[in-house]
């Protein structure tokens, strides 16, 4: 479990000081689906890369599993992202010269845990397509290797950035199913950001930011 409390993020100095995130307390659980909705500017992209460590907080603590991990330097903070975190990008970022399979390879070779690309291209049901290139896939295909590859790494936490921005409705769809299937599977933590309200239908909990602050959490288990 990946637990932020009293997060404050700030840009800039002095009268051009930005508040991106605003006292956030929240806890990411393993094994289920969470979706961070809010308008562009609500600080979701924001608290997205403190997940991931690519920023640091101004403020606050971030632990997982207990541990702090706060005031980790550029070197934990690297072997935390390759350990702990897989990432789905909007626009896919696969290397154009590199197969289906390759492009999935690639996490393997990267992470000790990694295991045989096929299997996880099977997982997306793109096997048969595992010797095209990029530019041979539609979009949903390509979305679908990216899926793949970050879960080649078995990531603790999968972070997923508009990961339906470029997609069509139908596909849209059976890629959040994809994502909440896999959170159910391997016990990973999976977040997704969106301004997309239709989206959280499909999410075990929703995150809902406005002006750096959560205005709303909302867990299915309590809807019933």
């Amino acid at each position: 479990m990946i637990e932020l409390k009293n997060i404050t993020k700030l840009y800039g100095e002095g009268g051009r000081k930005v508040i991106a995130l605003n006292n956030v307390n929240v806890k990411i659980e393993a094994g289920a689906f969470t979706v961070i909705l809010g308008p562009s500017g609500s600080g979701k992209s924001t608290l997205l890369n403190l997940l991931g460590g690519m920023d640091r907080a101004s403020q606050g603590t971030m632990s997982i599993n207990g541990t702090d991990v706060t005031d980790y330097d550029d070197h934990a903070l690297s072997i935390y992202r390759r350990d702990v975190v897989g990432f789905v990008f909007q626009f896919y970022n696969l290397i154009p010269s590199l197969t289906a399979l390759e492009n999935v390879g690639i996490a393997g070779q990267l992470h000790h845990h990694g295991h045989n690309a096929t299997v996880y291209l099977e997982e997306v049901g793109l096997t048969h397509r595992k010797n095209n290139f990029p530019a041979q896939l539609s979009g949903g295909e390509m979305q679908r290797v990216s899926i793949a590859r970050a879960l080649a790494k078995e990531p603790k936490l999968l972070l997923c950035d508009e990961p339906m921005g470029a997609l069509d409705s139908k596909t849209g769809d059976k890629i959040l199913l994809l994502l909440k299937a896999a959170a159910k599977k391997s016990k990973t933590a999976v977040v997704m950001v969106t301004h997309n309200a239709e989206f959280a239908a499909f999410a075990d909990k929703v995150i809902r930011l406005h002006d750096g602050k959560i205005v709303s959490i909302d867990e299915k288990e309590k809807r019933v």
